[in-house]
């Protein structure tokens, strides 16, 4: 094919073999919408948690992340400053950041290991709760991520149901 050719048929919505490439991109667009469009995710068996369950663990996992990352900030200013009480703190924060940010994941692409998943998720957030709660009273950081955590545990028990 000449360069001339191939750049019509890159540019041209009148291909000759009718198949243009704003045509194969807005196919793909719509495949790629309709496969992530479930209205369940797949689980080990039994009830599936239905889209708004999956949405809400999705966005309680992301409040956390965003709670947990202001904790774990709070934390290292403390320590800096050679104040090291929180960190136990902060090693369940940063462990309940890695779960979550892979809860998200995990979520977004209805994995088939989810329910087991959110089980484990639901646990760290527990701990990282317990351990915030130390310190509520005196660092609204820690009480936000606390809450937080709470309402995510909540939320992947409410999706594993």
């Amino acid at each position: 094919m000449s360069q001339k050719t191939q750049e019509k048929f890159m540019t041209s919505d009148d291909s000759p073999s009718g198949i243009t490439r704003r045509s194969l991109i807005s196919s793909a667009v719509a495949a790629t919408a309709v496969l992530a469009s479930g209205t369940a995710f797949a689980g080990t068996g039994g009830a599936k948690p239905s889209l708004s369950k999956l949405e809400r663990v999705i966005d309680s996992s992301l409040d956390c992340v965003k709670r947990g990352e202001a904790c774990v900030d709070h934390c290292m200013n403390l320590f800096k400053a050679g104040d090291s009480s929180l960190a136990e703190c902060a090693d369940s924060v940063n462990e309940m950041l890695s779960m979550c940010n892979a809860m998200v994941q995990m979520a977004s692409s209805k994995s088939n290991h989810l329910m087991e998943f959110a089980k484990v998720c639901m646990a760290v957030c527990v701990d990282c709760e317990k351990e915030c709660r130390k310190h509520e009273n005196k660092y609204a950081d820690c009480k936000a991520c606390a809450d937080a955590c709470a309402n995510c545990a909540k939320e992947c028990k409410t999706a594993i149901m």
